[in-house]
């Protein structure tokens, strides 16, 4: 591993402050959503607002170098006139103050889910206008924070908030409307680019990039059908934000192929030349677990995510497209999600090989109930984990990848959206009952052990 290698935790805004109404914040679309359907929120979650120095110690004492945090754009930007709220960017300044007292390298998302209520209110993502009011975002946080950060992405996993609000319908908006999730998905993807377009003017220190949630699509056999399947799924899950972003276009044949049902006059020369130009200097992948598909067979489009965390709840099928399958040889966590880490290595040397930009692994870990009242949470499933994903990314790179850093989702225990606290991720307990008492799991001092070591340590096997 390279001496300037970045290991740290990753966190979210609303996933981690709290102090949700707190010093001029004003709603956020996730407030009003939770609130209105009377579902488990984020109005304390962990209490990073007030707690982020401790946080941030606790980083540096498990010998991380580097926090990936988000900035809340309702913190930041009181109204659609755009006015800035100095006591949000006051905060920020503390936080990054903070990370720098401790040498801890900060890695900046700008927009992590959080729209505030009153864009929503004007029909959020599906409003042009919104891509420029994140413009206008981003120049705020270059201008203010742009002395502190080296390390700026514009947004993090467009494929999950805009899949899940308006095509499921399980994230707010709540909306089912391909049309609609055709014009978000173009309007988010139009705000990255004038964000990286006003970083490149400014010329801020540093670099910008983008965070995916990558699923490396695999086939189940070697047939056209299902490599046309596959290519059907690699559109719908990974090329119209990687391509978009890294290339500056769309890929074509998922154009055409909506084209054939759908109308794409939204899509304005103009604006596909800003996005054409202005194209991110790295990318980071947020891995989870790959897409296993087959062509499609039949029925109508099915998408079933599992927010209970009782096994075999979720269904992927996109109607004429693909279909998802579950290799019944893998093992899954109780919320569906299979534990793969050879995905990570594969993706990782096609993402190279695609784009030729540095790579981040941005979000990587493990979601799983534990209890957290014992003197320390004895997580060996997360060591394995981890030790397994880290090993992956040290053979891609031993195949050539510029691979720039590690961030473990999740720093400490957060709110993890619709999933309640109840779904844990965090090197660090957080008592959700009792205060918000952090105490660190034993995965916290074996990546203590693997950062000192700068990878040594990790237990290395080829994949097959």
């Amino acid at each position: 591993m390279d001496k300037n290698f970045l290991w740290g935790g990753a966190t979210a805004s609303y996933q981690c402050e709290g102090a949700w109404d707190v010093d001029g914040k004003v709603e956020s679309m996730w407030d009003r959503y939770l609130h209105e359907n009377d579902l488990e929120n984020g109005d304390v979650a962990s209490d990073h607002y007030h707690r982020f120095e401790e946080d941030i110690r606790m980083m540096k004492e498990g010998g991380q170098n580097s926090y990936r945090f988000s900035l809340s754009w309702p913190r930041i930007i009181k109204n659609k006139e755009g006015e800035i709220n100095e006591k949000g960017i006051a905060f920020y300044q503390r936080l990054l103050d903070a990370c720098h007292k401790y040498d801890i390298e900060p890695f900046v998302t700008i927009y992590h889910w959080d729209l505030p209520q009153y864009w929503e209110e004007e029909g959020g993502w599906l409003n042009n206008k919104v891509a420029y009011a994140f413009e206008h975002l981003a120049k705020v946080c270059f201008e203010h924070f742009g002395d502190k950060v080296r390390n700026w992405t514009t947004f993090n996993e467009p494929k999950w908030f805009i899949a899940n609000g308006y095509f499921i319908g399980n994230y707010p908006p709540g909306l089912q409307d391909v049309q609609k999730t055709m014009v978000g998905a173009y309007n988010v993807m139009l705000a990255s680019a004038l964000g990286v377009r006003a970083f490149k003017a400014g010329n801020y220190p540093g670099q910008v990039g983008i965070v995916h949630s990558y699923t490396p699509v695999n086939g189940v056999d070697d047939t056209i059908e299902t490599r046309v399947a596959m290519r059907y799924a690699d559109n719908y899950c990974n090329n119209w934000i990687l391509d978009t972003a890294a290339l500056g276009e769309f890929p074509i044949d998922l154009v055409a192929k909506l084209a054939e049902d759908y109308d794409i006059s939204f899509m304005k020369t103009e604006e596909l030349r800003i996005i054409k130009e202005n194209t991110v200097d790295f990318i980071g992948l947020n891995y989870y677990a790959r897409t296993l598909v087959k062509p499609y067979t039949g029925g109508e489009t099915q998408l079933v995510f599992n927010h209970s965390g009782k096994k075999g709840e979720s269904k992927v099928v996109i109607k004429g497209w693909f279909e998802q399958v579950k290799d019944p040889n893998s093992e899954f966590t109780a919320w569906d999600t299979e534990i793969y880490p050879k995905g990570l290595q594969d993706g990782l040397l096609e993402a190279w090989d695609r784009y030729h930009l540095p790579i981040y692994v941005t979000e990587n870990g493990v979601g799983v109930r534990e209890d957290v009242t014992v003197d320390q949470v004895n997580d060996d499933y997360r060591i394995s984990f981890m030790n397994d994903h880290i090993n992956a990314i040290m053979n891609a790179m031993d195949q050539g990848v510029d691979i720039r850093g590690y961030y473990a989702w999740a720093s400490f225990d957060l709110y993890s959206w619709k999933n309640g606290v109840e779904k844990r991720y965090g090197l660090v307990a957080v008592d959700f009952e009792k205060e918000q008492i952090r105490k660190p799991k034993a995965s916290y001092y074996w990546f203590k052990d693997i950062i000192e070591s700068n990878g040594e340590k990790i237990q290395r096997r080829a994949f097959e």
